[in-house]
């Protein structure tokens, strides 16, 4: 079963929103739910996907997505879309 971590950008206010999963449609469909989500994204729907990270494992999934959490950076993510090398260190550093 594929991993993923996973960036969705509010279609609201541009902000973003980091989290892992391994049902990509699934979840979208929860962050978009108001009915469902009672979270912090429900205040800023909708939500489309903004970049996905593929991977095999749930461990470095959970790694990746603490990691780009901790770098608390709009430009980290924006770049993170821009630069797939980017993807490709953090992929080879936390598996």
């Amino acid at each position: 079963m594929m991993n993923y971590v996973y960036i969705i950008q509010s279609k609201l206010d541009k902000s973003f929103y980091i989290g892992k999963t391994s049902d990509l449609k699934k979840r979208l469909d929860f962050h978009n739910s108001y009915d469902l989500n009672k979270g912090i994204t429900r205040r800023k729907l909708p939500w489309d996907y903004y970049h996905i990270l593929e991977m095999e494992n749930a461990v470095t999934a959970a790694r990746i997505e603490r990691h780009i959490k901790s770098m608390k950076s709009r430009k980290y993510i924006e770049n993170l879309k821009k630069y797939p090398e980017m993807t490709e260190k953090l992929l080879k550093k936390y598996s």
